[in-house]
């Protein structure tokens, strides 16, 4: 019989993963300095929403607000402050930043807690470019403050100072599965199922009857591409298909793609930026077409926020990233699992 674990404020257990704590101040402090070198503001965005963010696999706590005279409104925990983020840049910010608590259900494991932070920022008028570039100066003084130089995960190691690699989706999906992406899709970016499901097929990859594009597609990136990612250096992949970037603007020159990356490290996600879509028609319908979604896969459908579709006719052109926190701390210090780095860890 296993013995159960001690609690997080157990002393011994607690004195054990307070240079992981001490190391995650150091990190979290660097990165304010670093950001207010560059002209940000940082700014605090309300945890409660009327919408907790529309896309299809992202699973929200649910709570409910009682007004003096008895109304009853139903409300969730944000799982990203994306939303109040791009109100600010309506209302007229420029640069911002925050570092916030999100809550995100059904998520739980080495690299999942139900309550994280995230560090998320925004560059108006700038193309996403710079925001890439400010991954990869976070990634470097992360490990210059955690004191290791190197980023580690299980029995990986990825050097931040490297030159990164930046690989489209469709060149990553060629050279790690062998699957041609882009014949998969029709002449405006509309996911063809039968044809990824052929290409998977062909690749040896395992797909079931009522697998859509998005699961097939998520099926090869997390089988063959991701494992690959991040290996040595940091990798930047780059331009997805529109069908998986609900909220980034197309790619001028090639509208079936659109301005999205994630960084990679060890293997292991770490964040998510975008060109921002600012066109409310078609946020709307992608929204929809995500809830739709989420419908048929869970049972269930998140409200739209009006509000935040109405904002987006105020917005200016921007660029913005997702990052999470306690794993970029997890990577730096060498952490095997992200409780390792959380002061008070969520309970089980």
């Amino acid at each position: 019989m296993i013995a159960p674990r001690s609690p997080w404020w157990d002393r011994s257990r607690h004195e054990d993963r307070r240079p992981f704590l001490l190391a995650r101040a150091r990190i979290r402090d660097a990165l304010r300095q670093f950001f207010k070198d560059a002209g940000f503001i940082e700014v605090e965005c309300g945890a409660l929403q009327l919408s907790p963010g529309n896309e299809a696999h992202l699973h929200a706590f649910a709570t409910e607000r009682i007004a003096p005279d008895g109304t009853r409104t139903r409300l969730y925990l944000h799982t990203s402050p994306e939303f109040a983020c791009k109100k600010l840049l309506a209302a007229g910010e420029r640069r911002i930043f925050t570092l916030a608590p999100v809550y995100r259900n059904r998520e739980r494991g080495a690299l999942h807690a139900p309550e994280f932070f995230m560090l998320e920022w925004y560059r108006a008028g700038e193309r996403y470019d710079a925001v890439i570039d400010d991954c990869i100066e976070i990634a470097r003084l992360a490990a210059k403050a955690a004191e290791t130089g190197l980023f580690r995960y299980r029995d990986r190691s990825c050097d931040p100072l490297a030159s990164p690699e930046r690989i489209s989706v469709p060149d990553a999906f060629a050279r790690f599965a062998d699957v041609d992406l882009m014949a998969t899709l029709g002449d405006g970016g509309e996911p063809r199922r039968d044809m990824l499901a052929s290409e998977a097929v062909k690749a040896g990859i395992k797909i079931v009857g009522d697998d859509s594009w998005s699961d097939i597609f998520s099926r090869i990136l997390v089988e063959r591409i991701e494992p690959r990612l991040g290996s040595g250096r940091l990798s930047v992949l780059d331009r997805y298909p529109r069908a998986e970037a609900a909220l980034a603007r197309a790619v001028p020159s090639n509208p079936k793609l659109a301005e999205r990356f994630e960084i990679y490290c060890c293997g292991v996600e770490l964040a998510n930026g975008f060109g921002e879509l600012t066109d409310a028609d078609e946020q709307r319908r992608r929204f929809v077409a995500e809830m739709d979604e989420k419908a048929r896969i869970h049972g269930e459908r998140y409200p739209i926020d009006e509000d935040f579709l109405a904002a987006l006719g105020s917005m200016p052109e921007a660029s913005g990233v997702a990052l999470g926190f306690d794993r970029l701390v997890m990577l730096a210090t060498g952490a095997e699992r992200i409780d390792r780095v959380i002061w008070t860890a969520p309970p089980d």
